[in-house]
């Protein structure tokens, strides 16, 4: 049931990819002409399921638009203007969920949450310490969403980890790894993951948890955090194991998290061999000539 509810709030729907015109190397990660193939009957690698880097949205988008320059059929318009929708719309979970984050709106942190002006510091970019507020408040929501969303039954329970009264949660260490200076205006959204399967889990007193915090301006992850968390008994004054509804939870959060890494890594696939199709329908053909409109008049 988690499952299923999970992949109906990912927006899972693609369009139909077009059939596949030969190639000897797909060169998915270039911005070059690839080589033409002279073999008509032969077809595209098959590239296996992969996560993207920082530049990945920024190349597709390229590489769409240069297809557009040799000109296209009405059909082949309709795909790369599905194709670039999709980059629109789905870029968080392309970046994110095919990491393992979960980005439905039950287990996000933070949200197209506004940067402030007031939030940047003398250099001109958002401070250092911001970073570890914007993990330290979304890590408190997805507490909160998995009691108030995911687990109603234990929603007081959830409640009270966040508190100093019986058992709670104490941040041990935090990493942060910042990716490029986030200036204002600029809107962020930032998700958390486990770092182990709870099953194998290296410790029964402490929990390890990933942060990415993504810049909607970029388009791309502008820090990285990496938490390290111990559970408390605040009235025995001691660590304590983890709550077995905790441990449920958790349980169920990693299979969500590696389903959601075989979705969104098989979705960049198909992006790509759809965007590979179209380079090979336009420009990466023996025949092809830009299309240079009113100046080759």
């Amino acid at each position: 049931m988690i499952r299923r509810q999970f992949l109906q709030k990912q927006h899972l729907a693609v369009s139909t990819p077009r059939p596949s015109i030969g190639i000897t190397s797909t060169r998915l990660f270039s911005t070059s002409p690839a080589p033409q193939s002279s073999d008509p009957k032969q077809k595209p690698a098959t590239t296996k399921p992969h996560t993207i880097d920082p530049r990945w949205l920024t190349m597709m988008k390229r590489r769409v638009g240069r297809c557009m320059m040799f000109g296209l059929k009405p059909t082949q318009i309709d795909e790369a203007g599905g194709i670039l929708q999709q980059l629109a719309r789905d870029w968080r979970e392309l970046v994110a969920g095919s990491e393992g984050y979960l980005t439905n709106e039950t287990r996000r942190g933070l949200f197209r949450h506004n940067v402030v002006w007031g939030e940047m510091d003398t250099m001109g970019h958002v401070n250092n310490v911001t970073y570890v507020r914007y993990a330290e408040t979304a890590r408190v929501n997805l507490t909160r969403n998995i009691g108030i969303h995911i687990d109603p039954a234990n929603r007081k329970r959830w409640s009270n980890l966040l508190n100093s009264t019986g058992i709670g949660l104490i941040l041990r260490s935090i990493k942060v790894d910042y990716k490029f200076p986030m200036t204002y205006p600029d809107k962020i959204s930032v998700y958390h993951k486990l770092v182990h399967d709870p099953t194998a889990a290296p410790s029964q007193y402490a929990f390890e948890l990933q942060v990415i915090i993504l810049s909607e301006a970029r388009q791309r992850p502008a820090a990285r955090c990496h938490e390290d968390i111990v559970t408390y008994d605040y009235k025995g004054k001691k660590k304590t194991a983890l709550p077995p509804y905790v441990m449920e939870q958790f349980k169920a959060m990693w299979e969500l998290q590696e389903e959601a890494k075989k979705v969104w890594q098989q979705r960049i696939v198909d992006i790509e061999n759809q965007v590979r199709t179209l380079e090979l329908e336009s420009w990466d053909r023996a025949d092809a000539v830009e299309d240079t409109g009113s100046a080759k008049k």
